[in-house]
């Protein structure tokens, strides 16, 4: 760009932010998900005992710049079947049509809509999260923390299950298997900028 066009494009840049009309900003370059030190995790609760799994499979694509975060975003999809409880018979179980239909839906996602900084490395993610077929808004706080070269995006989260259809039928009685199921998360990510 020659010096008389930047010029010309930086002086109408400042007129259209005076006039208050926003200029777009550079997207941040997505960073790179890291799948040594990553999980997705969850928690439920079976007659009042714990009951803990995770997911094998899932990518992630965050853009963000932890000074500038309103211009940043995430993405995150799940492969459903590789849910794991560590017993080969609820391994079996979690994948059919009552729980998490991974057949009929193999993947689970959550995409981001804005992102707002709560702190120093502390953000509120707002988005939306599907799970076989239903969606709800979400509020995810994430804590943003350095980890040698790389960054650790890590937090906590619950949900409804029935809010996603998960644990139908005979499955549906709370007082069985509890409604509210916790997710926790642990992203290491490459190429972020730094705090």
């Amino acid at each position: 760009m020659s010096q008389r066009r930047f010029i010309a494009f930086a002086t109408l840049a400042f007129a259209l932010a005076g006039a208050g009309i926003p200029v777009a900003r550079a997207q941040p370059r997505p960073a790179q998900l890291q799948a040594a030190g990553s999980e997705i995790a969850f928690t439920t609760r079976q007659m009042g005992v714990p009951v803990e799994g995770k997911f094998g499979r899932f990518s992630a694509q965050v853009a963000l710049d932890p000074k500038q975060p309103e211009g940043g975003s995430v993405s995150l999809v799940i492969d459903t079947a590789s849910a794991r409880f560590g017993s080969a018979e609820l391994d079996a179980e979690v994948t059919k049509p009552t729980w998490l239909n991974a057949a009929g839906f193999p993947q689970a996602s959550f995409q981001s809509g804005s992102i707002k900084a709560t702190g120093p490395g502390r953000f509120d993610v707002a988005g939306r999260l599907t799970i076989k077929g239903s969606t709800r808004e979400l509020v995810v706080p994430v804590q943003l923390a350095a980890a040698g070269a790389n960054q650790v995006a890590s937090g906590s989260f619950t949900i409804r299950r029935l809010d996603f259809k998960v644990g139908e039928d005979e499955w549906a009685d709370t007082s069985m298997l509890a409604n509210d199921v916790q997710v926790r998360f642990r992203l290491t990510l490459a190429g972020l900028p730094p705090l």
